[in-house]
């Protein structure tokens, strides 16, 4: 998944490969948020602060994110399919905390556990059906606030 102000929407392959190491990474304008399963729905929650957030104790993993969006407008893409949604923001501006994730590694399990049960007798439904009984939620949190306004080009 990717996240990014509605102006910056050239793709990042840096940044991109360093959200496979790093689960989330971004370039400042661009965040990606890498999933190990690309079959099962994923939630991705923006949520703004007035003031930091700590990150909860039941969170898989976290790291320190900053994005700038000088329109004001936060659009969150699938790879593959393209933009999913989008959020409007209090104000334009930069914006920095926390990415915190759950349930990633539930869900790629049982994705690779439906894979290995997979033969020639499954129909494409059926197949759809498995993906949408995933017992577990992959969630990716972006805990943000406000730092300073949009740094002039």
């Amino acid at each position: 998944m990717e996240i990014y102000d509605a102006d910056a929407y050239l793709m990042d392959n840096a940044a991109m490969k360093a959200s496979q190491r790093q689960v989330v990474a971004g370039n400042g304008y661009h965040l990606y948020c890498h999933s190990l399963q690309s079959n099962i729905r994923v939630r991705v929650n923006i949520r703004i602060w007035a003031l930091p957030q700590d990150i909860p104790d039941h969170a898989e993993g976290s790291t320190p994110i900053r994005i700038e969006s000088e329109t004001g407008i936060l659009v969150i893409g699938q790879l593959t399919f393209g933009p999913a949604g989008e959020m409007e923001l209090p104000r334009t501006g930069v914006y920095e905390g926390n990415a915190w994730w759950t349930g990633r590694g539930a869900v790629s399990s049982y994705h690779d556990d439906i894979f290995r049960r997979i033969d020639d007798d499954w129909e494409f439904e059926q197949i759809n059906r498995a993906w949408g009984e995933c017992p577990f939620t992959e969630e990716y949190v972006l805990d943000l606030t406000l730092s300073s306004p949009c740094v002039p080009e």
